[in-house]
């Protein structure tokens, strides 16, 4: 099955009530099972009709992802195998690849011209994934199992504490896993030898941090680590007896096998993997580089935008924010150049928290002004709830400014809003606005919760989704600041317009580096010179890019085509443009692709144009 849509549900971690039952049996057979019923699709194919085959096919795609990948499962809430981990060795992904031809195959048997409506969208978007994942099979992204913002050292830890803790089957479940840890950095090794070997590795400068993020894993008291977190202290309804079981046997597992495999990967990566990792920067200096580097580029977007394209759009877009800057500037009568304001904003201590909690409390108030101008703006709104949290100590250092993790009501979980409270002097009070606005409500949070909430979506457009309207929705909101009462303080503006020009900046320095030859350095000089963040951001954001190829260019792009659709929108409806029900629309069809979303919106226009028109005649007629 698709591994983008897998990727992008894995990263998302939505929520959805699905009719289908996962196949009962060990990981094997249910396996054979799944691929048994879908060859018999295809076999059959006179038995059903087109939408039948689709929904089937829908279905049994749905098993098969719960099946490969149970963290996922658990993620959502899905009854499943919630004390294994997926097999990520390089076999399992070799099979995995020869499942998603298979089903490819299948996929096509089923005739798109007896499709209608919804039938045929919903076809024409898992085609499309099913189609792109099969040509990324040439590129090694499994190579590439650990960088500084992700691998074991991060995510066991991350998926266990995400995991429910609350009787003795969860308890179990959670042994499960931490007992199958060790073979899961094991598999991380092995991908990193293979990586190694085949000349496909991440910068060895963005490693620097990496074998310390490892060695963080490791602690004198097992209790203390993150992986052991809900071993250290249990509910009520686990009984005396069942605790003190469960937590030796937590802690056996944590000392006699993971700490020797973190200990290993340590090592592995000090002894062998850094020194012997590329010193090149951009993507186009691995094998098959520059047509990967497209590839990325063509997925993040969605359009068929190139590498230059994009970056003389970022171009003109830091060109744009800086007058705004500038305005801003002269509003608070600020002398001298806009790099000296940077630098003010950089180093005046006035702008900064001494205390980590006052910085989480005023996102908390922040986030709570922002719920109450929410109906102003959205017809429709999630119930899903969500806090504010500071960002994992294990990780901070590396980390960016925040994140949105997803929640689940059927898992119990609400959503977070993650806050890095690492080093205070790199996270300013103007920009905490514009991030939470990003972050929580009305950007993230708000958008993939009512996505959880579209039950006429097939599972994989309400779990996945493209990064474009993702992350450009998020930025859109950014926007939506002084329509919902924020960005009073000119320096919180300031701050406002920091974020955006920080993601047109993402659009020149991601391309320069990624297919026009920049340096690393060259990218962190033109992020400074026309961006106010500390400098100790700017580097982490700049790795970031480095190791995400492409992920970056999706805000901006994704955003200025929500802005261009509004503005039509506007322009069109004049008078009878509802900002609440052109959000509504927009978030009315989960994250889409970028020309999806924009005949959406076309064919909203003109619905609302003939209903007024038709209302108009009406009125005319009867009087």
């Amino acid at each position: 099955m698709s591994k983008r849509v897998i990727a992008a549900a894995c990263a998302l971690a939505l929520v959805i009530g699905v009719g289908a039952e996962v196949a009962e049996g060990s990981y094997e057979t249910k396996r054979a099972d799944i691929l048994g019923r879908v060859e018999a699709l295809r076999e059959n194919a006179a038995e059903e009709s087109a939408s039948e085959r689709l929904q089937t096919f829908i279905d049994l795609y749905f098993e098969y992802v719960m099946n490969e990948f149970p963290t996922f499962a658990t993620m959502i809430g899905i009854p499943g195998d919630h004390d294994r981990w997926g097999d990520n060795s390089l076999e399992a992904i070799s099979l995995r690849e020869q499942d998603e031809v298979t089903a490819l195959e299948v996929f096509k048997s089923i005739p798109r011209a007896e499709l209608e409506g919804v039938d045929r969208l919903n076809y024409d978007l898992l085609m499309e994934q099913l189609v792109d994942s099969v040509k990324g099979h040439r590129f090694h992204d499994e190579y590439l199992a650990v960088n500084q913002m992700g691998g074991p050292q991060q995510n066991l830890a991350s998926a266990l504490t995400m995991m429910p803790a609350r009787n003795v089957t969860d308890y179990e479940n959670l042994l499960g896993r931490i007992e199958g840890s060790a073979a899961q950095i094991e598999s991380a090794i092995t991908r990193l030898e293979k990586g190694l070997e085949m000349g496909v590795t991440p910068p060895r400068v963005t490693l620097r941090d990496v074998p310390q993020q490892v060695k963080n894993q490791i602690t004198e008291d097992p209790l203390a680590s993150p992986m052991l977190k809900a071993f250290a202290e249990f509910p009520d309804s686990v009984s005396a007896e069942d605790q003190e079981r469960l937590r030796n046997a937590a802690i056996a597992a944590y000392s006699g096998k993971i700490v020797p495999a973190f200990q290993k990967l340590h090592d592995y990566l000090l002894e062998t993997y850094i020194p012997g990792a590329r010193e090149s920067i951009g993507m186009s200096a691995l094998p098959d580089g520059a047509d990967w580097y497209a590839y990325n580029v063509s997925q993040m977007t969605t359009t068929d935008l190139t590498p230059q394209q994009i970056h003389e759009i970022g171009l003109s877009e830091v060109a744009r924010i800086r007058g705004e800057m500038e305005a801003v500037m002269e509003r608070v009568e600020f002398e001298g150049e806009l790099s000296d304001f940077f630098e003010y904003l950089r180093t005046d201590p006035k702008f900064y928290f001494d205390d980590k909690e006052m910085l989480l409390m005023t996102y908390r108030d922040i986030s709570k002004r922002a719920d109450n101008e929410l109906v102003k703006m959205f017809g429709h709104l999630p119930r899903l709830p969500y806090g504010v949290v500071p960002v994992p100590e294990y990780s901070e250092k590396s980390q960016t400014t925040a994140y949105y993790q997803p929640g689940s009501l059927d898992a119990g979980r609400s959503g977070k809003f993650f806050a890095n409270t690492y080093d205070l002097k790199s996270r300013p009070k103007w920009e905490m606005e514009a991030l939470t606005l990003h972050e929580a409500v009305p950007g993230h949070h708000l958008q993939i919760a009512i996505q959880q909430e579209l039950e006429d979506l097939p599972w994989f457009r309400r779990f996945g989704g493209q990064t474009a309207f993702t992350e450009g929705w998020g930025l859109y909101s950014e926007s939506l600041g002084e329509e919902m009462g924020f960005y009073q303080d000119p320096y919180s503006k300031f701050g406002q317009l920091t974020y955006e020009m920080w993601r047109a900046i993402r659009l020149v320095v991601d391309t320069g580096m990624h297919s026009l030859g920049w340096s690393r350095q060259q990218a962190i000089d033109f992020f400074k010179e026309n961006a106010g963040k500390a400098e100790h951001d700017i580097v982490v954001e700049v790795d970031r890019y480095i190791v995400w190829p492409g992920q970056a260019l999706a805000y901006k792009i994704g955003e200025l085509k929500i802005k261009e659709l509004r503005a039509m929108a506007e322009a069109e409806l004049g008078d009878g443009f509802d900002v609440r029900a052109f959000h509504d629309q927009v978030l009315g069809s989960g994250a889409v692709p970028l020309r999806v979303l924009e005949t959406n919106i076309r064919e909203w226009v003109d619905g609302v144009q003939a209903a007024s028109a038709g209302g108009e005649a009406g009125s005319g007629s009867g009087s």
